[in-house]
């Protein structure tokens, strides 16, 4: 058995992994998820949606420590398991990871259980997906933000080349920035899936402040030549630490925050919400507005990453009997990352911003803007 790479090098493959394909245009449109909205009333009778008929293939998601309901990514890919449920005639099922040794545990069961598909969410989960993969390359696998290098016969790497869609959301945070002064922290520092969110969103204020002639800051952001360096929770469980890491950007006169760690982004919402702060937070993966409606008032906007999608796509695949992409990519092109809707600050983004956002995801999908030239303070 082949020598897994260590976390850092696993998290720069990666990042050269997305940035690869997007360049070579790697990764299908997603489907949609709704239907095309009409603005015409009409008379006739609305259908229920019918399910499709069942088919003997079960497609089996092993969830990270956050668990199924965590409002971020392990439940947006379960939303996609149960898409294809629906639409596809499958049968879903779901283990839940509550510390990193069930991993190989919750794998292990659903391998005994036949599995036709095991879908691993998140990028912890990477030695343990290799690990069962390469001892039963019978088994087909898909890997939620992680490929490999080289890459495994029957794995699918799904990965989300965030930082495009993080600028975006960056450029909209500092027009609406009364201070002029933002902040980001993530929760653990695995690379690219973290910081990447984080990177994009300083590149999307500096962008601002570029075509403003504007002097944007954001507090806890890293330099580009050290890897280290940026504010981290440590952890993606704690709301207490993203709590007192919020508090004290907000000490600081920050007034737009970014929290990248999925549930402990809640502990910035709680901060904000105490310290009775005119300031809003970001949500991440998902649209938060709807994820976490008890601070919907305080959420500017969200930085998406459709896993719904990818995980529906490398489900029909399999389904299609067709061969693992090594890496499928979402990006901004296939519309799948992007960013939420301002929900209720619309009011406060002037479609001259909307405009320049518009502008910004052309000119980021066509190549002439990259994140990367606008990375650090």
């Amino acid at each position: 058995m082949r020598k897994h790479f260590s976390s850092m090098m696993a998290i720069l493959v990666v990042l050269a992994l997305v940035l690869a394909a997007c360049a070579n245009g790697t990764g299908e449109s997603p489907a949609a998820t709704d239907p095309p909205a009409t603005d015409e009333p009409t008379d006739e009778a609305t259908e229920e949606p019918t399910e499709a008929p069942s088919i003997d293939f079960t497609a089996c998601q092993v969830s990270d420590t956050g668990g199924i309901d965590d409002r971020s990514f392990n439940q947006n890919a379960w939303e996609g398991m149960q898409r294809a449920e629906q639409e596809l005639g499958i049968e879903a099922k779901f283990l839940e990871s509550s510390t990193e040794e069930d991993y190989s545990r919750n794998i292990q069961q659903f391998i005994d259980e036949g599995c036709d598909l095991i879908i691993t969410v998140g990028f912890l989960l990477g030695d343990a997906t290799a690990e069962f993969a390469e001892a039963n390359p019978d088994v087909r696998f898909a890997i939620v933000d992680f490929a490999y290098d080289p890459a495994l016969p029957n794995v699918e790497g799904l990965v989300y080349d965030t930082a495009p869609a993080a600028m975006l959301a960056g450029y909209a945070a500092a027009s609406w920035s009364r201070s002029g002064i933002m902040g980001t922290f993530g929760g653990i520092n695995i690379g690219a899936p973290v910081t990447d969110f984080m990177d994009g969103f300083i590149a999307g204020a500096n962008y601002w402040n570029e075509e403003q002639g504007a002097s944007v800051r954001v507090l806890g952001g890293r330099d580009p030549n050290d890897p280290t360096s940026g504010s981290f929770t440590g952890n993606f469980s704690s709301t207490d630490d993203a709590r007192n890491l919020t508090i004290g950007f907000l000490q600081e006169g920050a007034d737009v925050i970014l929290p990248v760690g999925g549930p402990i982004g809640l502990g910035t919402f709680a901060a904000i919400e105490e310290q009775a702060a005119e300031a809003v937070g970001l949500g991440v993966d998902v649209d938060w507005y709807f994820s976490a409606p008890e601070y919907s008032e305080l959420i500017l906007t969200s930085i998406m990453k459709r896993i719904d999608n990818s995980v529906f796509a490398a489900i029909e695949r399999a389904v299609n009997g067709e061969d693992p992409q090594p890496v499928f990519v979402s990006t901004l092109e296939n519309e799948g990352v992007g960013i939420a809707p301002f929900h209720d600050y619309e009011g406060d983004i002037d479609q001259s911003v909307v405009d320049g956002i518009e502008a910004l995801r052309q000119a980021l999908i066509a190549g002439d803007v990259t994140p990367q030239d606008y990375y650090g303070d």
